[in-house]
């Protein structure tokens, strides 16, 4: 058998250990050892096998993950989630739809500090959801805002994707970082107009709560100056050269920290509940890491990825064609994948395609990390709506995804807006240098 089909055989065998729901990053690596050694030889492998952890998880770059993971830890304990809601609801309460409107902007808001999207679905649905429950808000239209505004945590910086998407690429994480900024407020925006959309034609989907006098807003500020100051520290140090990604992290895990102590929400059972949590993030991403430089090594040795580019960049038809196709298998596998798992497991293979047709990596990263978004959003499996089945378990799995529909057209036109002007995803990261 030719290594390339040897490559094509191993992509099936993966599938297969995935859909009898072996671990992501186990199934890889044995994927990738098992056919390395077919191609190569044994002792070349086990050598491979021996060498690639340490060398994958001594990245130094890699230490951003576990800090920016516990920076989102420290900001959950120290109430961070629940004071950005309560602002904006103070602000934005009394408009249609307003306290579904505020839980999309706390949404951006604790995805500036958290970086994940199933951590700040969880957060802010524990927030919000009571809330909107108590002045009759549609099951449908709370449930959808929610999930649809949790997707925000991967896409506004800081975001774990961008880190790991960098690394894969090698690409200026910070650069990233950057890109999914204009985007993010974009999709934000988005989501806010379907949400006044749907309670201005039906005003009983969403209820006007109650009108905040001037004073009562401007004293509810007091209540965000911890998530600005970590953006500032965070967002501005690398947009300014301040810092580097990594440093970037240190400090805002530090400042997380600070804050939460200032609240007096730490004790030490909440240090080590953080530790922990950190602890386990880590390592289902670091084990992810390790499977995939395995089944990149694989991948290398049969020319998979490079036959791929070049019948593909050899068609006749659009490129944008192709680059819908991309999209859509992404999108078929964020419905039954981890998005972290899909963008280490496909990067290999479809990165050398972006890049023979032409495609600006930094853009295509940004259409990448949106496209995953709407995964977590779609059925069958859409892994925020579970998260939201798990803080309102009142709500039925069919009513959350009947509510996800509008959002989900929302991030439609976001992709149509990025390919018609590609310069909202690049044209901060053309204004900072490389870090």
């Amino acid at each position: 058998m030719s290594a390339e089909n040897l490559g094509l055989l191993g992509v099936g065998v993966l599938f297969v250990l995935l859909a009898l729901r072996v671990h992501i990053g186990l199934a890889m690596a044995l994927v990738g050892l098992g056919g390395y050694s077919l191609v190569v030889g044994w002792d070349p492998a086990l050598s491979v096998a021996g060498m690639t952890p340490y060398a994958a998880g001594s990245n130094y770059m890699l230490s951003v993950i576990p800090l920016f993971v516990l920076m989102g830890q420290f900001a959950f304990v120290s109430g961070l989630s629940r004071d950005i809601y309560r602002t904006v609801h103070t602000w934005l309460g009394h408009l249609p739809g307003g306290m579904a409107i505020a839980t999309v902007v706390g949404c951006a808001g604790f995805a500036s500090i958290c970086g994940s999207s199933l951590a700040t679905a969880a957060t802010m649905g524990t927030v919000a959801m009571p809330e909107m429950r108590k002045f009759g808000y549609d099951k449908a239209l709370s449930s959808g805002c929610v999930a649809a505004g949790g997707t925000l945590g991967i896409l506004i910086p800081p975001s774990i994707g961008f880190v790991i998407y960098g690394l894969l690429i090698e690409e200026s994480i910070g650069k990233l970082f950057m890109a999914g900024v204009i985007p993010g407020v974009l999709l934000s925006f988005l989501f806010i107009l379907t949400i006044l959309y749907q309670c201005l034609r039906r005003p009983e989907l969403g209820p006007r709560g109650p009108v905040h006098t001037m004073a009562q807003r401007f004293h509810s500020l007091g209540g965000v100056w911890g998530m600005l100051v970590l953006c500032v520290l965070v967002i501005g140090g690398i947009y300014l050269g301040v810092f580097t990604p990594t440093e970037a992290a240190g400090v805002g895990a530090f400042g997380a920290f600070i804050i939460a102590l200032l609240k007096r929400t730490l004790n030490p059972g909440t240090v080590v509940q953080c530790l922990m949590a950190t602890g386990k993030t880590t390592a289902m991403i670091f084990l992810i890491i390790v499977g995939a430089e395995l089944l990149s090594r694989f991948l290398a040795v049969t020319q998979l990825p490079m036959h791929l580019a070049d019948l593909l960049s050899g068609l006749s038809t659009s490129r944008y064609l192709i680059l819908v196709a991309i999209l859509l298998l992404y999108l078929a596998l964020g419905c039954v994948m981890d998005c972290f798992a899909i963008m280490i497991l496909t990067t290999p293979i479809l990165f050398p395609v972006i890049k023979s047709l032409g495609f600006d990596p930094i853009w295509y990263g940004v259409m990448m990390v949106i496209v995953l978004e709407m995964g977590l959003i779609t059925p069958p499996v859409g892994m925020n709506v579970f998260v939201i089945g798990g803080v309102a378990p009142d709500i039925p799995m069919t009513t959350v995804f009947k509510g996800i529909w509008p959002f989900f057209i929302a991030c439609c036109v976001a992709l149509v807006l990025l390919t018609v002007f590609p310069q909202l995803a690049t044209f901060i990261p053309s204004q900072m240098s490389a870090k």
